[in-house]
């Protein structure tokens, strides 16, 4: 038997367990189901609500079995192992007694209660608790709390199981909440009555075990045995958590996170989650042309009509631009009817980044976000994870919180949740970094698995292939890339961009990219820009140029569109998307698209039959086997290739040669609750945004 290992008894039945196990999970190791409040796989231990008492032979008194571990179970007299029991009369009586206590206060709402159906207050007071009370007395009430516009809270519920608090503290890196006062005064609250403003706020609400917070946005929308159930991914930002989508009728009500550790564990950021009633409005949900000066409807056969006349003119004057929300088949299909017209000038970059066109590793996350749990130094270039990926940001933290990880910042001194030394601003102190013989640069020489990551604040400026080219050259001479590790990683902001890349979704040769096909726009030589879902572009720089929209918000592209096409959101189709760090991930359809939209890829297979260049796929599968067939990096599903290829990556010629400008790093993300045209159309991101940016409260003197 392994050092490591112990047998223990539990319940007349000798397992081997490790030691470091708690006797909670040692019972679930033997298939015992233990019932538990405040016990969270991924939060400290507080042992407070006292439901998972176990029996242990041979104590006086049941124990809590979250906070005891194997190690210090004491074996029989004669040497017998140690027993615990989960199902005994003790442990029943035990259970009965602590869930009485618990509901001594509790008020007896679940009629109205939001929670009902998905409450384990309820769910375990069936199962273990005792049929009725032995207490006549009032119930005690405690006054609601303001926690912002995502979180409704009725704290006469709460059961003080500190989920909550430790969830802020520990993982969101923003203590707002705690508990104040004690015995029968005790109260969980914001400690200045005001809102939370953690981007991960909304996690306390699948936290919370009982009804005392809730979804605001979606308060007494539904019961939760009423709602369809899709399991789909996230495309807010580029980590591609994966979520689930539930509908009831024509309506998304509710986004919630599923289980993937790889990925985004089981939290998810307040923009994937509350994003979803903007998915209600300013829809575009039929074509429309501009006639006179104004957009009238037209039907889909005169707006293809339109359309295939004007891209029958030079295919050297007409531009495509992709946004940050198109699948995989939107970007294949497009890709295809515009290369067999001849057309060159089309990017999926609308930000302007400098990436592409080289390895895929130069534009990866090569470490995996799981990887962040490997490495033992952290260098951000020109990147807020904060902002832009608030679920990976918070797996930094953990690094540096668990591990002690040293993490090193050059751009914006912002508060990423955790300390981080300040090493510069701007592009010199990129360069410069490399010939220091102290400093971090020591600490990433002394790190085994030392981290790079590179964000679009970075790369997004006119220097930006030759700050990816010295970033390169860093990772190389720290050793960042070697046989099993590469630590050189791209944090991207929009959820196409890497599947763009991997398409070539870029200039053809003498082809212009997106600041290119705007110029030329603005000049006049470009006669029509086709804009696939990009509102994030100054449209004031189009010009005269005939625009075709095809998206799915009347959001900046569609207010200066001649013609507009309607498509649907990723929830309203299948898809294929591939996150930051290439993995690529399949997108279930949770409800149908809008009025008469119709998926990009189809319309695109229409239009190409008007032009005369019928594309050679009618439906979706033939269209994926045709993409992954061109691509078989594609046919990975789920497969993040991680450091497969660092032997043989060269990092230090990534990017272009040239000397590197001393212009700060600024992140792209202004406002985090407002970066899409699904965000700008939510009232509850509107609500977020005019929060964040409302004066601090402050304490009293």
């Amino acid at each position: 038997m392994s050092e490591d290992l112990r047998k223990i008894i539990v319940d007349g039945e000798e397992i081997e367990v490790p030691n470091s196990y708690t006797l909670l999970q040692a019972a679930e190791a033997a298939g015992r189901e233990i019932p538990r409040f405040c016990y969270h796989e991924r939060l400290s231990v507080a042992g407070n609500c006292r439901m998972c008492l176990v029996e242990l032979v041979g104590a006086p008194k049941p124990a809590a079995s979250c906070a005891m571990n194997v190690r210090d179970m004491r074996g029989g007299p004669n040497g017998e192992p140690p027993a615990m029991n989960t199902l005994s009369p003790m442990v029943k009586k035990a259970r009965e007694g602590v869930m009485e206590f618990l509901l001594i206060n509790h008020p007896l709402d679940c009629p109205i209660c939001d929670q009902g159906g998905e409450c384990d207050l309820q769910d375990q007071s069936l199962m273990y608790g005792r049929p009725q009370t032995r207490f006549a007395e009032n119930k005690r009430a405690v006054e609601d709390k303001y926690m912002g516009p995502l979180i409704n809270t009725i704290m006469t519920r709460c059961i003080q199981c500190t989920r909550c608090v430790r969830f802020v503290t520990e993982v969101a890196g923003s203590p707002e909440i705690g508990m104040i006062n004690r015995g029968e005064d005790a109260e969980i609250t914001t400690y200045l009555e005001s809102a939370v403003h953690s981007e991960l706020s909304g996690n306390v609400i699948d936290l919370c075990p009982v009804g005392a917070l809730t979804s605001k946005p979606y308060a007494y929308n539904a019961r939760p045995w009423e709602l369809r159930k899709t399991e789909t991914i996230d495309v807010m930002d580029a980590m591609g958590a994966w979520t689930r989508v539930d509908v009831r009728g024509t309506s998304v009500l509710r986004i919630l996170p599923r289980v993937n550790d790889d990925i985004n564990e089981e939290w998810l950021s307040d923009k994937s989650r509350f994003v979803w009633d903007g998915l209600q409005r300013q829809r575009l949900d039929k074509p429309y042309a501009r006639v006179k000066g104004k957009l009238q409807p037209v039907g889909w056969d005169e707006a293809l009509k339109i359309a295939a006349d004007k891209l029958s003119g030079d295919a050297k004057k007409i531009g495509v631009i992709a946004g940050d929300l198109c699948a995989l088949e939107d970007l294949k299909a497009a890709k295809d009817l515009f290369t067999s017209l001849g057309v060159t000038s089309i990017d999926g970059r609308q930000d302007g980044a400098k990436i592409g066109g080289g390895a895929r590793e130069e534009y990866l996350f090569n470490s995996t976000i799981a990887g962040i749990d490997e490495a033992d130094a952290i260098l951000l270039v020109g990147t807020n994870p904060r902002l832009e990926a608030p679920v990976l940001n918070a797996r930094i933290r953990r690094a540096w919180l668990e591990r002690g990880v040293k993490v090193g910042v050059i751009g914006e001194n912002a508060d990423l949740t955790y300390p981080y030394e300040h090493l510069g601003a701007g592009g010199k102190t990129l360069t410069e970094l490399g010939g220091k013989r102290s400093g971090f640069i020591k600490t990433l020489k002394d790190a085994k698995k030392p981290m790079i990551v590179v964000g679009m604040g970075a790369l997004t400026r006119a220097d930006g292939g030759k700050v990816l080219r010295a970033a390169g050259e860093l990772a190389a001479k720290v050793g960042a890339v070697a046989e099993g590790w590469n630590g050189f990683n791209v944090l991207h902001t929009a959820a196409a961009r890497v599947g763009a890349l991997d398409l070539g979704f870029l200039p053809g040769k003498g082809g212009k990219d997106t600041a290119g096909i705007l110029k030329a726009a603005k000049k006049g030589d470009m006669e029509t820009v086709v804009l696939l879902g990009a509102d994030e572009i100054d449209t004031a720089e189009l010009g005269d140029a005939f625009v075709i929209y095809i998206g799915h918000h009347g959001d900046a592209g569609a207010h200066r569109a001649d013609l507009i096409l309607p498509a649907p959101a990723w929830t309203e189709k299948y898809g294929m998307w591939v996150n930051t760090e290439g993995r690529v991930q399949m997108n279930d359809r949770a409800l149908f698209p809008k009025g008469e939209a119709k998926e990009d890829w189809a319309i695109f297979r229409a239009l190409s039959a008007k032009l005369g260049r019928t594309l050679p796929y009618d439906n979706l599968d033939q269209l994926r086997a045709k993409m992954i067939a061109d691509y078989p990096v594609l046919g990975g599903l789920d497969h993040a290739p991680g450091s497969a290829s660092a032997g043989t990556f060269d990092v230090a010629a990534i990017g272009e040669a040239g000397e590197v400008t001393d212009k700060p790093f600024v992140s792209p993300v202004k406002d985090f609750y407002l970066t899409n045209a699904v965000a700008r159309a939510s009232k509850t991101m509107a609500e977020c945004s005019a929060l964040k940016h409302a004066p601090a409260a402050q304490a009293a003197e």
